[in-house]
């Protein structure tokens, strides 16, 4: 296990990306680093303790890595003061001339420890708004306004906040965490459009595909549901849930998981690195999730060419137009799940249309070349 690497440059402007996952630099910000780097700006990618592959990766791409200690399910205030304190010396040490943070912790912590350099230009990708922010118990009431003072003080010498989804973005301005003169917008973190191809519809008894991981704020408990209730008019349909575990608090166990699965209300497909050969699979791709900032499942399996039913949410809405593509359906709703289910299976003709409609919105909205090109040019990166 490495936690650094070391690549050498001429001069150019360094570029900080922070996430939290290490895989998420590859899986979701690799097309960002590659754009970065064909401008010839110097990239460290940091994130937690990673495997070498990765490493190698940002490598083959000529970008470095730098590890940096952050537990992005905990509530450990000494966990997050050592993950502030981490940043706070790696910025000194390389000091860079512009950072850019997605997700939650790198977001608070980056823009804290950011502070120590006044002459680097600090930018946030909100990603979603998270666990944090949904809920109304007295528990998440308090968390709430911890997370909102938190991110008012850490954005508040961001240049621009970047954000997926318009709900999100006014959920911020609302709350004062931050002018709306320093936010922008873009479609999500985009999909390879090349790599995620349009494949014909298999010919085979419905397939529903949903993927995630196991968490209850991506409504799977909903799903399974769901699946249960359309069994008893179509036993013949397939539910399938494809996805690894999840230590947050919000974590389904994974022995819930396999019960549904031993009741043959769903089929478990474990997890995946490559997700194309499901998507492949599946005639309709379903996210019932409660909220997303973009969801990339749903932007990969319309560019694969598939109808699409989610949850009328921030972040899901916009992938989907009513009719068009896909439905949308009221979150935490099995019931109304089930009965669009239903629709789809009853409606196989539509099918074809609302693929080739789902692929043509992901070329026109969703390829992560047109995405990354705005966010170089929000982040005034894009030497034009």
């Amino acid at each position: 296990m490495n936690s650094s690497s070391k690549i050498s440059y001429s001069n150019s402007s360094h570029v900080l990306l922070i996430g939290a996952l290490s895989e998420s630099l590859i899986n979701f910000r690799g097309s960002l680093i590659q754009s970065l780097r064909k401008a010839n700006y110097q990239v460290t990618g940091m994130a937690s303790e990673t495997q070498t592959k990765v490493i190698e990766q940002l490598a083959t791409w000529g970008a470095n890595f730098r590890a940096y200690p952050v537990q992005r399910n905990s509530l450990n205030p000494l966990a997050d003061f050592k993950t502030w304190q981490s940043l706070r010396q790696t910025f000194q040490e390389l000091q860079p001339d512009v950072i850019l943070a997605y997700t939650i912790k790198p977001v608070i912590w980056g823009g804290l420890a950011s502070r120590i350099l006044p002459n680097t230009r600090f930018y946030a990708l909100i990603t979603g708004l998270g666990f944090a922010f949904q809920g109304e118990t007295f528990k998440r009431k308090l968390l709430v306004k911890l997370v909102t003072f938190l991110y008012r003080t850490a954005l508040k010498r961001a240049e621009r906040v970047i954000f997926q989804n318009p709900d999100n973005l006014n959920e911020f301005v609302q709350r004062s965490i931050v002018p709306a003169a320093k936010c922008a917008l873009v479609n999500g973190s985009g999909v390879d459009i090349s790599r995620h191809t349009h494949t014909p519809l298999p010919n085979n008894p419905p397939v529903f595909l949903t993927i995630g991981r196991l968490l209850g704020e991506k409504g799977f408990r909903e799903y399974a549901q769901a699946a249960q209730i359309v069994k008893v008019c179509y036993p013949e349909a397939t539910f399938q849930l494809l996805g690894p575990e999840d230590p947050s608090p919000d974590g389904i166990p994974l022995s819930q998981v396999q019960h549904w699965h031993q009741q043959g209300w769903l089929e478990y497909l474990g997890s995946t690195h490559d997700v194309r050969p499901y998507l492949q699979n599946c005639h309709i791709y379903v996210l019932p999730s409660y909220h997303e900032g973009m969801p990339r499942t749903v932007l990969e399996a319309m560019a694969t060419g598939r109808p699409i039913l989610t949850t009328d949410v921030p972040g899901c809405r916009e992938t989907v137009i009513n009719g068009d593509n896909g439905y949308l359906v009221p979150k935490a709703n099995a019931q109304a799940l089930a009965e669009r289910m239903i629709w789809f299976i009853e409606h196989r003709n539509q099918w074809q249309r609302m693929g080739q409609r789902s692929r043509q919105l992901a070329e026109e909205k969703y390829d992560v070349h047109k995405v990354n090109a705005d966010i170089l040019k929000i982040m005034g990166l894009d030497k034009t």
